[in-house]
């Protein structure tokens, strides 16, 4: 007798668990020594929506680097800059070399194709090289300026700065943000976070530095009534809420000139946004 029953099709994959979330986004964000154990969607779903996760703990050591740095008696200058070294080498440098790769792209002026293959190439040119120096140099004046406000604001901003960077690539990650490469970091997490969850996550984050500015309020000074309390805490909410839209500004240029987002462009996201909540933090 003939088995007329319908092809079901290839097997869906099952759901990611916790585990394989955030081995995802430790194992492709960081250098930490985690193995990622799935490279596929629902782990790639998972771990884009963990990504502030990775980015607390980059921003936590950056935090104690600093700090130890001017308990150990070095200056703010020194501080700054050993906080802005510790990110690049928890990240390998991927994302500063992200940034100056989508720069050469940009700066080239050419068709997407082409502008692609420039990202692609080892080598880095001049306009890659202006916007790595200046954005280091930005990140470190402004971390310059909060730590000599005191280590508390400094470590905050290194904190905040790396928990919006990720928070970024998540929202770079959700539905109808396509690839602009079929391989790739790009290609593997393409889309695959709904638009909903991605915009929870990004609230999530402001409220969360939203809170750490109140506690740093507290911290500063115990006896501050509410308005001192609200005040710090707007305006470090709305340092990361800044840093999420400039991360937004780019990626929408990105993906008008290139088609969709690469690996690079995950990078630029994550230093830009970085450097525009430093930025934020020293005003006001």
């Amino acid at each position: 007798m003939t088995d007329t029953r319908p092809d079901p099709g290839p097997a869906r994959p099952a759901p990611a668990t916790p585990g394989d979330s955030l081995r995802f986004a430790f194992g492709t964000l960081t250098v930490l020594p985690v193995r990622v154990t799935r490279w596929d969607r629902p782990a790639a779903r998972g771990g884009m929506l963990a990504a502030p996760l990775a980015g607390l703990v980059v921003g936590g050591f950056a935090a104690l680097t600093g700090a130890l740095f001017l308990l150990l008696g070095a200056g703010p200058m020194l501080a700054a800059v050993a906080t802005v070294a510790v990110p690049a080498v928890l990240t390998r440098g991927l994302h500063l070399d992200g940034l100056a790769d989508v720069a050469d792209g940009l700066g080239s002026g050419k068709p997407a194709a082409d502008a692609l293959r420039i990202m692609k190439q080892s080598d880095i040119g001049p306009f890659g090289v202006v916007t790595l120096l200046l954005t280091l140099l930005g990140q470190v004046a402004a971390l310059h300026e909060l730590y000599t406000d005191g280590w508390a604001r400094g470590a905050l901003a290194a904190l905040v700065a790396a928990l919006a960077a990720r928070c970024a690539l998540t929202l770079a990650s959700r539905a109808g943000v396509p690839a602009a490469r079929p391989e790739g970091l790009g290609a593997a997490v393409a889309g695959v976070v709904s638009t909903r969850s991605a915009l929870l996550v990004a609230a999530l984050v402001v409220c969360a530095a939203a809170a750490a500015g109140a506690l740093l309020s507290t911290y500063e000074d115990p006896r501050q009534g509410p308005y001192a309390l609200g005040f710090e805490a707007v305006r470090v909410g709305a340092a990361a809420l800044a840093a999420l839209v400039g991360g937004e500004l780019l990626l929408r240029h990105c993906t008008r000139r290139f088609g969709g987002v690469t690996g690079d462009v995950f990078g630029a996201l994550a230093e830009t946004s970085a450097t525009v909540a430093l930025l934020a933090l020293t005003l006001g």
